[in-house]
């Protein structure tokens, strides 16, 4: 069956496809008469707008472009759940796009959805990523961009993110409290913004409570298992001898508790363990994790929720908006020492 084009209502009525389009967008500058003849006939041929069509003459594509460093890390495919929970009820497609934590293909994926003509960026930035004018030149464009998780302070828009400050001093605190005397951390990329904070949560803490600082027992790893494991082995060869363990996030914990396996040191007796983020398989490892439980579902929606008001709405977010969950901290056998 052919499908109906607005040349075939144009032909019909003896009008152009420009008028028969804005009748059927009920634009101002058509007549009543000419509206009701356009829109009669459309739905007795049972015409159906082409989507792609329509979307190029509102200057909409109702897609949503999302850049994450790597969508297997279950913290990024759960705040992904809540953005297509918020974007789907309000009519919007979510595309996907991965950095692999690289600088260049960072810069790639905003190219393509900046010209894929996507209504609006949620982003959160790869661990190479300490250049952002790729971003900013958008930004200053007018197109919508909403970071989250791993953000940019020096574009002004809006962000969501969790109090990494507060999360690590809790940590770092509860290992203190468990009667650890000296407590090492392995940060994250010092260029990422989340690790800085969490590096300065672990160092105020210590601070408080009139614990040594020692800088050759504080180190960084990407965020993935593999290297924190080799960067742990390099830690536990250090002459200074810890009881704990304050790790950046639960990837970098997984590397940890695998290399004090490894040694054969026991957890928590020899050396007590937290992460960041709860991961599901932070419960199964033995022991089990403790760690610093983010509310990435929640993380999602409330960037989405930020996004659709900004393409909506441009002219009344003006004001950037920086929202900051709360986390909470969750014992597990790794690093309980005391009951």
């Amino acid at each position: 069956m052919k499908k109906i084009t607005i040349k075939d209502i144009a032909r019909e009525l003896n009008l152009s496809t420009s008028t028969v389009s804005r009748a059927l967008r009920d634009s101002y500058e058509i007549g009543a008469d000419t509206k009701q003849r356009v829109i009669e006939l459309a739905q007795r041929l049972d015409y159906t707008p082409d989507p792609v069509a329509l979307s190029l003459l509102n200057s909409h594509s109702n897609d949503i472009g999302v850049i994450v460093p790597d969508i297997s890390n279950p913290f990024f495919a759960m705040v992904i759940a809540g953005i297509e929970d918020v974007a789907f009820a309000q009519g919007y497609h979510v595309v996907i796009y991965q950095s692999h934590d690289n600088y260049e293909r960072e810069v790639m994926n905003v190219r393509h959805i900046a010209n894929r003509r996507k209504d609006g960026l949620l982003v959160s930035l790869a661990t190479q990523t300490n250049d952002y004018s790729h971003l900013k030149a958008l930004h200053d464009k007018g197109f919508p961009i909403v970071f989250f998780d791993r953000i940019c302070d020096e574009i002004n828009t809006h962000k969501v993110s969790v109090d990494d400050f507060e999360g690590a001093y809790q940590a770092t605190e509860h290992l203190i409290q468990q009667g650890c005397k000296t407590i090492a951390h392995i940060t994250g990329p010092p260029d990422l913004l989340i690790s800085r904070r969490r590096l300065h949560g672990y160092r105020s803490a210590l601070l408080d409570y009139k614990m040594p600082i020692l800088e050759e027992i504080i180190t960084s790893s990407d965020y993935n298992s593999q290297e924190a494991l080799i960067v742990t082995r390099r830690l536990l060869e250090n002459p200074v001898k810890i009881d704990g363990i304050f790790a950046s996030s639960d990837n970098i914990a997984i590397g940890s508790h695998a290399a004090i396996t490894e040694a054969g040191l026991s957890m928590p007796q020899d050396i007590a363990l937290i992460g960041f983020s709860d991961l599901p398989i932070a419960s199964l490892l033995n022991p089990p994790l403790s760690t610093v439980a983010q509310p990435a579902f929640e993380m999602g929606r409330s960037a989405a929720e930020l996004l659709i008001n900004l393409i909506r709405e441009p002219k009344e977010n003006r004001i950037s908006i920086s929202n900051v969950l709360k986390t909470n901290v969750v014992i597990r056998k790794s690093s309980l020492r005391k009951s």
